[in-house]
C-alpha cells in the first residue's frame, strides 16, 4: 500500500494558499479577450503570482502551443483545428486580434522564476510535453493535468512518475466516496500529489470539509477552479484548501492580502 504521506514535490513546496493565474487571468478588466497570452501572463506575474496555469495543445508538426479551446475559431482572428494547423499557419492568427498564442517554450524562457500548472488537452501533446519536461529537466517547475484518464495515464508512464500530476475524474471520485483517506490513496496507488476540483458540480457541493481533510491526511493538496467571487474564495479558505485558481487574479490577490495570506511576489505598494 503506497505511504498514507508522500514526499512533497518540489513544485508543492510555497508556503500555501497558492494563487494560481488560471488562463493568465482570463477576466481581469485590464486584460480580458487575451487569455493565454504572453500579455496575459505578465500581467499576472507584474500582479506578484508565481503560479500560472495553462493549457497545452500541439500542431501538427510538433510545437506545443498554450491554448484552451481545440480549433483557433472563438478567441483569435482565424478559423481551424490546432492539430490540423502547422506552426506556421497558427503563427498568422492573433488573440483579440492583437496577440500571437504563445508556445509553451516562450512562457518558460519569458518568466523563469513561476511554476505551471498544465492541462493536457490533447492526445497529441501527451508525448510533446513528456520530451518538452525531459529536455528542459523541468521536473519541479510543472504540474500536470487532465480530465482525460487515458491522457494523464499514458503521461505519468511515459515520465516515470517523475512529474506532479493532479488526480483524474475517477481519483477524485475515490476521494469523494471513499470513507478514509488511507483507502482513496491505495485506490489511487499513490500518484496523484493533488485534487483540482471544481466547488461544485452542478447541485452536488464537491469541496467539503470532508473532502479537504481525507486529501490531508493522504497528503494530497487541494486547488479549486475557477473561483471569481470573493466571497466564495473565503469560504474556500476558511475550509482549508490548498490553493485557489482564479480568472480574476485582482480579486484573489485582495483576498488574500486582507487575510494575511499573500505569498506572491510583493510588489512596491502603489
Amino acid at each position: 500500500m503506497p505511504s498514507p504521506h508522500p514526499r512533497v514535490p518540489a513544485y508543492l513546496d510555497a508556503p500555501r494558499p497558492l494563487a494560481f493565474a488560471h488562463r493568465g487571468g482570463a477576466y481581469h478588466p485590464e486584460i480580458e479577450g487575451l487569455e493565454n497570452t504572453l500579455t496575459a501572463f505578465a500581467h499576472a506575474v507584474e500582479l506578484g503570482y508565481t503560479y500560472l496555469e495553462t493549457d497545452v495543445h500541439v500542431t501538427s508538426d510538433g510545437v506545443l502551443l498554450a491554448f484552451h479551446d481545440t480549433v483557433l475559431d472563438r478567441v483569435t482572428d482565424r478559423t481551424g483545428s490546432i492539430a490540423d494547423s502547422t506552426y506556421a499557419e497558427v503563427q498568422r492568427a492573433a488573440v483579440g486580434g492583437s496577440e500571437p498564442v504563445p508556445t509553451l517554450a516562450e512562457l518558460f524562457d519569458a518568466f523563469p522564476a513561476t511554476r505551471f500548472n498544465l492541462d493536457l488537452k490533447a492526445d497529441g501533446a501527451v508525448e510533446a510535453l513528456a520530451r518538452f519536461v525531459e529536455e528542459r529537466a523541468a521536473w519541479d517547475r510543472v504540474l500536470v493535468g487532465s480530465f482525460s484518464r487515458r491522457r494523464l495515464e499514458r503521461f505519468r508512464r511515459r515520465t516515470r512518475g517523475r512529474v506532479a500530476t493532479s488526480a483524474h475524474p475517477l481519483e477524485v471520485v475515490a476521494f469523494v466516496l471513499s470513507p478514509s483517506a488511507r483507502l482513496a490513496r491505495w485506490l489511487t496507488r499513490g500518484r496523484p500529489v493533488a485534487l483540482q476540483v471544481p466547488h461544485h458540480r452542478g447541485r452536488v457541493l464537491v469541496v467539503s470539509r470532508g473532502l479537504v481533510r481525507r486529501a490531508h491526511a493522504a497528503g494530497l493538496q487541494v486547488h479549486v477552479w475557477t473561483i471569481d467571487d470573493p466571497i466564495e474564495m473565503n469560504a474556500l479558505l476558511d475550509r482549508g484548501v490548498d490553493g485557489i485558481m482564479t480568472d480574476r487574479t485582482d480579486i484573489l490577490r485582495d483576498v488574500l492580502r486582507a487575510r494575511g495570506q499573500w505569498n506572491g511576489h510583493v510588489e512596491d505598494e502603489e
